[in-house]
């Protein structure tokens, strides 16, 4: 049975390789744009709100709060279908990434934020006298130890991110789940397509956060080693 199992996984993805390499390359080229920005997003956002700049800070609450309270599939639809109604047409690759990023911004801007906020005083205090203004206590001192204490947090926002790329099927981007749907569509191989879909996140998911643990090892502060 087990045999007669694997084989038949093995000939779907031997009939069906270029298709799912197609769609994996999809899905990792919108996960490393979509991570990335949220990244870059969760610190900016994160810094505004711990340092509580005005305008800045009450704007990014907002974009906070609507981001993470409504389901990321109306945010989607919203993109795609919605600002075409204002002129603002997308293409799919362009609605896939950015849909996620903002997502996962709005989640690792939290992140961020909780973590400069968690930086002792002492260490600003220090800088302080030392001779260093707010910029720069700020970029040597809040974001190496505050980046460190939301990293663990953030590996989960951007294993969120790579799975929720599994979501653009609805809007027709041939990304990995897309593609075994279709391909199950055609051949009524469903438990086969499932299979290798589930087998393929798993692996994805399993080594984005493998390679995130190792870089939280290797960038804990003295006192957690």
């Amino acid at each position: 049975m087990l045999f007669a199992v694997t084989y038949d996984l093995g000939a779907f993805v031997s009939e069906n390789w270029e298709e799912l390499l197609e769609g994996l390359v999809n899905t990792l080229k919108v996960s490393a744009i979509a991570v990335a920005g949220a990244l870059v997003i969760g610190v900016l956002l994160g810094a505004a709100r711990a340092h509580r700049l005005p305008v800045v800070s009450q704007v990014t609450a907002c974009y906070v709060e609507l981001a993470r309270n409504t389901p990321i599939l109306v945010q989607i639809f919203l993109i795609y279908f919605a600002l075409p109604q204002f002129g603002v047409t997308l293409n799919q690759f362009t609605v896939a990434w950015l849909a996620v990023m903002i997502w996962g911004g709005a989640f690792n801007s939290e992140n961020f934020r909780a973590g400069f906020e968690a930086v002792s005083y002492r260490y600003r205090e220090a800088a302080h006298a030392l001779g260093f203004g707010a910029r720069a206590t700020f970029l040597n001192v809040t974001l190496p130890i505050g980046g460190r204490i939301a990293l663990p947090s953030s590996i989960n926002t951007y294993i969120s991110v790579v799975k929720n790329t599994s979501l653009m099927y609805v809007i027709g981007y041939t990304e990995l789940t897309t593609t075994a749907l279709n391909i199950s569509a055609l051949s009524l191989e469903t438990l086969e397509a499932l299979t290798v879909l589930g087998v393929v996140y798993l692996t994805l998911v399993w080594s984005l956060s493998a390679a995130i643990r190792l870089l939280e090892s290797r960038l804990a502060l003295p006192e957690e080693r």
